[in-house]
């Protein structure tokens, strides 16, 4: 069984071997995979280490699903093992398990790009807030740079609490010391510029009056905008 520090071990364990991060041999593994496996491939096992948990199909997590750090040691395990790419064997359970796992982490990555809403500071820092389901905040800042190249913006995983700041040039991972500036929704009013909240209001006002009564099916829209990234977006506070 693999546990980060920070986890709590198991009853009934007498034996903890403490791994230490070796880069040298970390090198050696990944440069052994390159040989192995595709760069399509090798991107799917980088997506899946950042799977925190592994959900069903429905949302609810289920202490049964593996763990997404044991399906990537077994399956570079077979990587090397094997004389033939693995990667396409989906008869295999681990290749299987990482595929599905690499699927949910790309997702959950596409609606953190569909789901920010950013909020002006009077720094002239437009500051978002988001708490996804994995770890994917890394795998979004490229986007994020590229369709907002032309003003500065924080994009903050408050659930991990930390996340990227760009000033027009970089890209840089930064962390808060103090979050008092945030609420439970965005940023505090008090850091806010001040036409922020005329420009939010003015949004749930369109929002609003392109909503079409007759067409509403909340049922598709919790489908489509997990209930999750609600109190972030604009439109629904």
């Amino acid at each position: 069984m693999l546990l980060d520090k920070e986890e709590t071990t198991p009853l009934f364990y007498d034996e903890i071997c403490v791994i230490e991060t070796d880069t040298g041999k970390s090198e050696r593994v990944w440069n052994g995979l390159k040989k192995r496996i595709s760069t399509t491939a090798l991107h799917c096992v980088t997506c899946c280490w950042l799977a925190d948990s592994y959900p069903k199909s429905d949302g609810w997590l289920a202490d049964s699903y593996p763990k997404s750090d044991e399906v990537i040691f077994r399956y570079i395990y077979k990587c090397f093992k094997s004389k033939e790419s693995i990667e396409t064997n989906f008869g295999d359970p681990d290749v299987l398990e990482l595929s599905k796992i690499y699927h949910q982490v790309s997702y959950e990555n596409l609606r953190v790009k569909q789901f920010v809403r950013f909020q002006k500071t009077k720094d002239d820092i437009y500051f978002a807030a988001i708490e996804p389901l994995h770890n994917v905040i890394s795998l979004s800042v490229e986007h994020f740079k590229d369709r907002f190249a032309s003003q500065k913006w924080i994009v903050y995983d408050t659930k991990r609490n930390y996340g990227y700041y760009y000033d027009m040039k970089d890209v840089v991972r930064i962390t808060f010391n103090d979050n008092n500036m945030l609420t439970h929704n965005g940023i505090h009013e008090t850091i806010m510029a001040d036409d922020e909240k005329m420009f939010q209001n003015l949004w749930k006002t369109y929002f609003k009056a392109i909503a079409i009564k007759e067409r509403k099916n909340p049922r598709k829209q919790v489908q489509d905008m997990p209930r999750r990234f609600w109190k972030y977006l604009t439109e629904k506070n």
